[in-house]
């Protein structure tokens, strides 16, 4: 069974950062990507970082290219969204889930993404 536990999260001043972490059970990164995502109020969930298959290939949305690391702890079978330099648009609930790894995962496809965590709160305050 696939399961995804997350943590962290929480409130942050502009500029600071917050760790989230995905715990998964079911499956391995070599075959899944564990992607991080982001919803607010009235908007689409939209696709943050993602990090799966063999080779960990790591991709990440424009709006947070270096400023957000995904990384992962095989032996923890977590994945980690480090979130640096946040800004008060950041703001959201972020969710990690997990789909089969294919040809297109750069897009982080909603569709493809089949199991999802509970959610955690980020807030950062200008």
């Amino acid at each position: 069974e696939v399961q995804l536990v997350q943590s962290g999260g929480g409130l942050v001043q502009a500029g600071g950062s917050l760790t989230l972490s995905c715990t998964y059970s079911g499956f391995t990164l070599d075959d899944y990507a564990v992607g991080w995502f982001r919803q607010v109020p009235g908007k689409e969930r939209e696709g943050v970082s993602c990090i799966g298959g063999s080779a960990r290939q790591r991709y990440y949305a424009d709006s947070v290219k270096g400023r957000f690391t995904i990384s992962s702890d095989n032996t923890k079978n977590t994945v980690y969204l480090q979130m640096n330099s946040l800004k008060p648009e950041d703001t959201a609930v972020f969710y990690c889930a997990a789909g089969i790894v294919s040809v297109t995962m750069d897009l982080m496809p909603l569709r493809e993404y089949h199991y999802w965590g509970q959610g955690t709160q980020v807030t950062v305050s200008s």
